[in-house]
């Protein structure tokens, strides 16, 4: 049993991620627990001798006077007033992130973070190992809760962790290979600011030891940053040969084309769509790489990785069009990274929920560099902004506001033969949708109607 780990304990935020590490203070025999979440508590049934204290609804902080450590939960913000209060009185805060780096027995852990690309990442270093013949699991913001991961572990295994700022944001231990994607704004209706989402990315190389790699992009500013915190002496950096690096990396992608170690790796060769999956590529081969895996092995295996759900996936032609349902995209810079791989003239579904992003950026690349964007179809709670934004930008295309999905794919057909209708959203899917995977779901249904 962890020594932090004084009862009583408060598990705060009891969604998915809490009900994990409730399972995991029974499991380590801690007999005082506090749940706390702003939402009614559906208590599980526990065995005799385990006292369990529910404090919800709006002041469900206030379970905090009956903690002596709390394990957040990744959604709740650890920088509230009341936890302060907590940590300033003697009381101990950990996450769940934190309790498995502390406790795990795997032999090399990987972590992963970025902006974008870390699902996909994630699963490619998992797909490598697998074929292999490494035993590897996924946890964290990806799959399993991290905690369920040491439940049946091995000390053969490696444990990949996709790693959300929320989950980085408190942690004072680092993985053995941490791998550092794309990284730009994003959760600011979370964060306070640009700078503090950073420096959460940061602890995922901060606390590394000088036997550990990191794996960065060169081209990436704010990437690049973050990984100078890291002080493992192991460094791969991916770079672009039309970058500002001009190529001056361990990874370099040249157009469609990735070279490691003087391997090559053709996109054109494997069945992902999508230059940007180049970066992930790199990125999952240099993180392999560090865990002894040869390059050209890692490259075969590559081949036959197959993209996520909802990940700029191929869904084939019908009627002369191409469809791709990207509906994972729910931020401005995966629109822009999905729509640069376009090569036939496109029809593009836009907007959802409010997350407060900035479209400027996004509205002035499909408006001047994407020529072969013919037409748009705007949906859900950012339409209007979004439209205003493409207009500021000196929109020339058709673009219009529809109520539903059905509606935006409907006048997106009017692409023609020879076209392609692509979704992808820059935006979250709620209002409309339950998540982005009902939201693909949905598109999916569509192209299958037609």
């Amino acid at each position: 049993m962890d020594s932090n780990l004084i009862a009583p304990v408060g598990v705060l935020g009891f969604g998915v991620e809490g009900q994990s590490t409730f399972n995991y203070l029974v499991r380590n025999g801690i007999k005082d627990i506090v749940i706390m979440d702003k939402n009614p508590v559906k208590l599980p049934e526990v065995s005799a001798g385990i006292n369990v204290k529910v404090s919800s609804g709006e002041n469900y902080m206030d379970g905090l006077k009956d903690c002596v450590t709390v394990v957040r939960s990744a959604g709740v913000y650890p920088m509230s007033p009341a936890l302060f209060k907590f940590q300033m009185n003697g009381g101990l805060m950990t996450s769940q992130i934190q309790l498995f780096l502390e406790q795990t027995k795997s032999k090399k852990v990987v972590g992963v973070t970025g902006t974008l690309g870390k699902g996909s990442t994630v699963s490619m270093i998992s797909h490598i190992l697998t074929k292999c013949g490494v035993n590897n699991e996924i946890g964290g913001n990806f799959g399993v809760p991290a905690l369920d991961l040491l439940k049946d572990e091995t000390a053969d295994r490696v444990s990949i962790l996709e790693l959300s700022s929320f989950q980085l944001m408190t942690l004072s231990v680092s993985p053995d290979v941490a791998v550092v994607l794309r990284v730009s704004t994003e959760h600011l209706d979370w964060h306070q600011s640009v700078e503090e989402y950073r420096d959460a990315k940061a602890n995922l190389v901060r606390w590394q030891k000088r036997a550990g790699t990191c794996v960065y992009l060169k081209d990436a500013e704010p990437t690049a940053k973050i990984a100078s915190e890291s002080p493992a002496k192991t460094k791969f950096a991916v770079s672009l040969k039309d970058g500002p690096s001009a190529g001056d990396g361990d990874a370099v992608i040249d157009g469609a084309t990735l070279a490691i170690d003087g391997e090559k790796l053709y996109l054109s060769d494997c069945k992902v769509r999508g230059i940007y999956q180049l970066e992930n590529m790199a990125a999952a081969t240099l993180a392999c790489k560090a865990l002894g895996i040869k390059v050209a092995d890692a490259f075969e295996a590559l081949k036959s990785y197959e993209t996520l759900p909802f990940r700029m996936e191929f869904k084939g032609e019908k009627r002369g069009i191409e469809f791709f349902n990207d509906s994972y995209a729910t931020r401005p810079d995966a629109t822009i990274a999905a729509t640069a791989s376009m090569k036939r003239p496109f029809a593009l579904i836009l907007g959802g929920s409010e997350k407060n992003a900035d479209f400027t950026e996004l509205s002035q690349i499909l408006v001047n560099d994407r020529p072969n964007l013919k037409r748009i179809a705007l949906i859900g709670a950012t339409a209007e902004r979004m439209l205003e934004s493409l207009k500021q930008a000196g929109l020339k295309v058709p673009a219009s506001i529809f109520p539903t999905l059905e509606e935006a794919f409907a006048d997106s057909l009017q692409i023609g033969k020879g076209g392609t209708v692509i979704m992808s959203p820059a935006c979250a899917s709620f209002g409309l949708f339950k998540n982005y995977k009902v939201r693909g779901q949905v598109f999916d249904k569509l192209v299958a109607e037609l």
